[in-house]
């Protein structure tokens, strides 16, 4: 199975049109995609929720229960971005907290991707103190010191644990929420904070007039599908551009590239352009991501377009990685480049240094 979730979607006020199945999470270069076939029958436009949920396939049995919701597609997208990064544990977590709760809404399945690691899910009573420091880390917010730990009786906590009582049985195990409480993270409109796929830049974008009560700020991670860009404006109540405040939130541009950019300074209106720069540097592979870091060192570009056309112009450029000095430029031109025949015999007689200031 390729995806976390595969749902069957259709359009309650135009049965006619059939159904959609679209698999989550979505992969940006198919999200455009699957935005337009689902507005060819007059779903996806807003950010309602506007999709029922005919038929659900995932390896997480509990979300059974969101057959038959009406639910947004980037909501359906953001849990299974979610469930997508969790661990074997956290899947227990998630399914037996789930199931304990009795969820059926989307928002709540989305908070308790946040909440339930503090659960403790027994599958097996058979090895206890396994069970015990499992405990003591769900506990602790999953970590503590490797002393305390090795110190730790897992047996007598898991002990304490069982006989405290409040353990439910549930398909997945037998769960202690441990005091859990399901923290409105996500308020039913804005998706908290999440970078699922490693961006280049994220962003925090609000309306300039900032924003009303109840409301979050969005974030947008680029290289992002237009239609992303513009969904995520709808979910703070932005349609245009120019009403929209941004902020770096982190970036992970090459050195050069990111000292180029005013980013601290960033408006609604410079995202078309932001975001065709880092769709450029994104195709680029790792090495080439270092040429263009020497290049931009050397060209000194403006603006994001400037950046763009050298990211997607490379080869019109020659980079010898790792070189500092003239006599390593000299070093690598006659013994590397393939230019001159080597001759180890000789190499008393070079002069490294001269030659790589000649080039220079």
């Amino acid at each position: 199975m390729s995806y976390m979730i595969q749902a069957v979607l259709r359009n309650t006020q135009r049965p006619e049109c059939g159904q959609i199945t679209i698999p989550f999470p979505i992969p940006v270069d198919q999200y455009d995609q699957a935005i337009e076939m689902l507005q060819g029958i007059d779903l996806g436009f807003s950010r309602d929720r506007d999709c029922k949920v005919d038929e659900i396939d995932s390896w997480y049995r509990v979300l059974d229960a969101l057959k038959g919701a009406m639910v947004n597609v980037d909501q359906l997208d953001y849990l299974a971005k979610r469930l997508d990064s969790f661990c074997p544990g956290e899947v227990s977590q998630f399914e037996a907290m789930a199931h304990k709760l009795e969820l059926v809404d989307i928002k709540d399945f989305i908070n308790l991707t946040f909440a339930c690691q503090q659960a403790t899910v027994i599958t097996d009573f058979s090895d206890l103190d396994a069970v015990g420091r499992t405990h003591y880390l769900n506990m602790r917010g999953g970590c503590c010191a490797t002393d305390e730990l090795a110190n730790l009786d897992g047996t007598e906590t898991a002990l304490l644990l069982i006989d405290g009582g409040g353990g439910a049985i549930t398909p997945y195990g037998v769960v202690y929420d441990n005091g859990m409480v399901l923290d409105q993270q996500y308020n039913g409109h804005q998706f908290p904070a999440y970078d699922y796929e490693g961006s280049l830049i994220a962003l925090e974008v609000t309306p300039k007039q900032g924003l009303t009560e109840g409301k979050n700020p969005e974030y947008l991670y680029l290289p992002a599908a237009e239609h992303q860009i513009e969904r995520t404006l709808l979910r703070i109540g932005v349609t245009a551009l120019y009403d929209a405040q941004v902020r770096l939130d982190f970036d992970e541009l090459p050195e050069k590239v990111a000292e180029a950019l005013e980013l601290e300074s960033l408006s609604g209106g410079d995202l078309p352009a932001l975001n065709q720069m880092c769709r450029a540097i994104d195709s680029l592979k790792e090495a080439e991501q270092r040429k263009l870091n020497a290049v931009a060192c050397m060209a000194e570009p403006g603006d994001t377009m400037a950046i763009q056309q050298l990211a997607e112009n490379l080869d019109q450029f020659n980079f010898i990685p790792n070189i500092q000095t003239p006599e390593e430029y000299g070093r690598y031109m006659i013994q590397e480049s393939g230019h001159f025949d080597y001759d180890e015999n000789l190499e008393d007689f070079y002069d490294y240094h001269r030659y790589g200031e000649q080039r220079i």
